[in-house]
C-alpha cells in the first residue's frame, strides 16, 4: 500500500509538471508556431502606403513596382475583416489604420515607439499617411463648401476626435444652405472618418444629403474621374497618374500593426515586419 500511496504521489507531481509547463507555455505564446499574414487586397490604399513605407514594395532602376507581400497570406477586403481575423487568431498579424484600432486587437510598437497621435504629429512613427479627398476640376460651389466644412476649425476638431491627425489650419465655418445630393465614394480606412465629418455638415445645411460608399482607394479615384462619385477618398499618397485630378490632404493617419490579444509579442523592427509580409519570417522564433 505505501508503495502504491507513494507511485499515486509521484503521477499526481508529474500531473502537476506538466499542467505547469503548458500554463507556462500558453501565457508566453507558442514562439514556433506558424505565423499567419493577414493583409489588405490589391486597390487599398492602406495596402499600397503600408507596403511602400515598410520596403515590402520593390521598385527597381526603371521605375517597375513590385509588391512583393506573400503569397501565402490571407487577403482581407476590409478594416474590419482584418481586425477580425487578428482577433480570432493567436498567431495573426494584420495593419489597418489608428482611427479604427479597437480593443478586440493590440497594437505593436514599431522600432519601440508606440502608433499615438502625439507620436505620428512628431513623426516618430513611421508607418503613417495622409487621408486624401479627389474631385473634378469645376466642382460645383455645394461640393467646395462641404470640402471647405473639412477644412475648418469645425472639420479639423472632428479629424482630431477621431484619434487622426489635423492637417490644416482651419478658419471658423459659415453655413451655406447647401442643398445638394453628392456620392462619396473611396477608401474604407477614411469612409468612417468620412461619415463623422458628413453628419457633422448635415446639422449646418440640413438639406444637404449624401451617399457615403466604401470602394477602396483605387475605386474612389475612378469614380471620381468617371463621374459616379463627385468625391474620391484615397488613403495613401496620390499616384502620377491620378494628380489630373484636384486633391486635398483633410488628416494624417498611422497603419498600425496589429496582433492577436493573446499574442507574446509587443515590438518589432520595420525590417522585421517586412520580414514576415514578405514571407522571409514565417515563426515567431
Amino acid at each position: 500500500m505505501k508503495f502504491l500511496k507513494g507511485k499515486k504521489l509521484v503521477n499526481v507531481m508529474l500531473v502537476i509538471s506538466m499542467m505547469t509547463l503548458l500554463f507556462t507555455g500558453c501565457a508566453s505564446g507558442d514562439k514556433s508556431a506558424s505565423i499567419n499574414v493577414i493583409t489588405r487586397e490589391q486597390g487599398s490604399g492602406t495596402r499600397s502606403a503600408f507596403v511602400e513605407i515598410t520596403g515590402i514594395l520593390e521598385k527597381s532602376d526603371d521605375g517597375e513596382e513590385k509588391d512583393l507581400t506573400s503569397e501565402e497570406a490571407t487577403v482581407q477586403n476590409n478594416t474590419e475583416a482584418v481586425m477580425t481575423a487578428v482577433g480570432n487568431d493567436k498567431n495573426a498579424i494584420g495593419y489597418i489604420s489608428l482611427g479604427s484600432l479597437k480593443d478586440s486587437v493590440k497594437a505593436i510598437k514599431i522600432d519601440g515607439v508606440e502608433p499615438t497621435a502625439e507620436n505620428i504629429k512628431s513623426g516618430d512613427y513611421k508607418i503613417q499617411r495622409p487621408f486624401n479627398v479627389v474631385y473634378k476640376d469645376g466642382a460645383s460651389e455645394g461640393i467646395l463648401d462641404f470640402l471647405k466644412f473639412i477644412e475648418s476649425d469645425e472639420g479639423q476638431k472632428i479629424v482630431e476626435e477621431e484619434g487622426y491627425i489635423p492637417d490644416t489650419q482651419g478658419i471658423a465655418y459659415e453655413a451655406s444652405d447647401n442643398s445638394e445630393t453628392i456620392t462619396i465614394a473611396g477608401s474604407t480606412s477614411v469612409t468612417p472618418l468620412m461619415e463623422k465629418l458628413a453628419e457633422a455638415y448635415v446639422k449646418y445645411n440640413p438639406n444637404f444629403k449624401y451617399n457615403l460608399q466604401a470602394t477602396g482607394s483605387s475605386a474612389g479615384v475612378q469614380s471620381a474621374k468617371e463621374g459616379s462619385a463627385e468625391i474620391g477618398m484615397v488613403s495613401r499618397e496620390l499616384k502620377d497618374s491620378e494628380k489630373d485630378l484636384q486633391s486635398k490632404v483633410i488628416a494624417r493617419d498611422g497603419i498600425v500593426v496589429i496582433g492577436n490579444l493573446e499574442s507574446p509579442v509587443e515590438d518589432l523592427t520595420l525590417e522585421e515586419v517586412k520580414n514576415i509580409f514578405t514571407g522571409e519570417t514565417t515563426t515567431w522564433e
